[in-house]
């Protein structure tokens, strides 16, 4: 599965458990993850809006153009793993 492909899947079984208020957090990136890629948004997905589905799909799909930095800022924030960035590595 790819990086956020687990992202979206929990996100959508967050959705239909909870209220949509509590389905929003899911999509909230911290301060410093957007600082972090903020460089990285703007060359691969910047017209999509910050904290939709529409954007983590497409940050999934650029996952090997993306700076260290931002993989590095988004594996801190659990965003993605570890193990996941190595496996795509390979």
């Amino acid at each position: 599965m790819t990086m956020y492909t687990h992202l979206l899947i929990a996100s959508v079984v967050l959705a239909g458990s909870v209220g949509a208020a509590e389905a929003q957090k899911a999509f909230t990136y911290s301060k410093a993850l957007q600082q972090a890629c903020a460089s990285d948004y703007r060359k691969h997905c910047g017209e999509y809006g910050i904290e939709t589905e529409a954007l983590r799909l497409c940050m999934d799909r650029a996952g090997h153009g993306l700076s260290k930095t931002c993989v590095d800022a988004l594996v801190a924030a659990g965003e993605v793993s570890k193990a996941e960035v190595e496996r795509r590595k390979r």
